[in-house]
């Protein structure tokens, strides 16, 4: 079942919540507008960190069906992690330099 989850930083769904881990003080911290062109992202806990990862829809590298891999590859055994959905996102935005 997914969750919409209020945050600092909008709306998002919660897809999965693999071991509870989603914190939303943690997110919030951690969250910036960067995150904004993402319509997936990733949060693994690691080492007692929450790390985010954006993942686009689009065929590159970033591509949300490698959410597995990245997962299996990227992340400690059997972490908590949690996948949210930005249903907000918007992908032409430009990062402020």
């Amino acid at each position: 079942m997914i969750e919409t989850i209020d945050t600092a930083h909008g709306e998002f769904e919660l897809i999965k919540n693999h071991r509870n881990a989603f914190v939303l003080d943690d997110f919030n911290k951690r969250y910036t507008d960067v995150f904004d062109i993402y319509p997936y992202l990733v949060g693994d806990y690691s080492a007692g960190l929450l790390r985010l990862k954006g993942f686009t829809k689009d065929n590159g590298a970033n591509n949300y069906k490698f959410i597995p891999d990245y997962l299996s590859e990227s992340c400690p055994m059997n972490c908590a992690y949690f996948i949210l959905k930005n249903p907000h996102c918007n992908p032409k935005k430009k990062r402020e330099e």
